[in-house]
């Protein structure tokens, strides 16, 4: 068997990473300005090049901005800049993830009532391992919230329209992030909500077992609005 060779992380590499992990865990915040290079240099113990190679890739990505006379900022979430999904979701803020779940309730509900006429056996299979693996993973967050995403996606799978697959796919990134700052918060506070969040994922799949594109687009539709409740809590 052979095995790829892991290359180190260049300096600037590690310096973009502790950065993004700064703005993805709040310590900095949309509309924070940054050190400058030289205080950042000296933070970081390491050279004003590696500083700017580090904050040119973040600008690359969209999560800084360079303001002309005023210094480096943390850029808020924009929906136009959705090419880096993952980078974007880092920047949601409670009002965007209101945001992506009107865009979900019009996706999903759509998809869903598609694949209810167009599932097959191989497409419910898909969707019951999800639904196994979410079982499972009680009390883990992070296996719970791969397995709720891999059940929506199973879902748009299952609408055989490239189309609906593609914009799903395009928004998961950011869905994912959105269930990992909001699920395991809200939704995975205690065994009742863990328990009331997978009931609401088997009576989906009944409808899409059942072909009842009707049913299917209530109960997806009645899963996102009590998620966006909890959201606003």
């Amino acid at each position: 068997m052979e095995y790829k060779k892991i290359q180190p992380k260049k300096i600037y590499e590690q310096v973009a990473s502790t950065l993004m992990e700064m703005i993805r865990s709040g310590k900095l915040k949309p509309g924070d300005k940054l050190a400058s290079v030289q205080q950042l240099a000296e933070n970081f113990s390491v050279s004003r090049s590696a500083v700017r190679e580090a904050l040119t890739s973040l600008r690359a990505m969209g999560l800084i901005e360079l303001k002309q006379g005023e210094g480096t900022f943390v850029r808020a979430f924009e929906p136009s800049l959705l090419n880096f999904p993952i980078v974007q979701a880092m920047l949601m803020n409670r009002g965007d993830i209101m945001n992506l779940l009107e865009v979900r309730k019009i996706l999903e509900t759509g998809a869903v009532a598609v694949a209810a006429k167009k599932r097959t056996s191989e497409d419910l299979m898909k969707m019951r391992g999800a639904l196994k693996e979410m079982e499972a993973a009680a009390g883990d967050e992070v296996l719970a919230e791969k397995a709720d995403l891999a059940f929506h996606l199973a879902i748009s799978q299952a609408s055989h329209n490239p189309l609906l697959v593609g914009l799903m796919n395009h928004v998961s990134d950011l869905i994912d992030m959105s269930m990992k700052d909001t699920h395991r918060i809200l939704l995975f506070t205690d065994d009742s909500d863990f328990s009331t969040l997978y009931d609401q994922h088997m009576r989906i799949y009944h409808a899409i077992e059942k072909q009842d594109a009707d049913d299917a687009r209530k109960e997806l539709l009645s899963h996102l609005e009590e998620v966006e409740a909890k959201v606003v809590q």
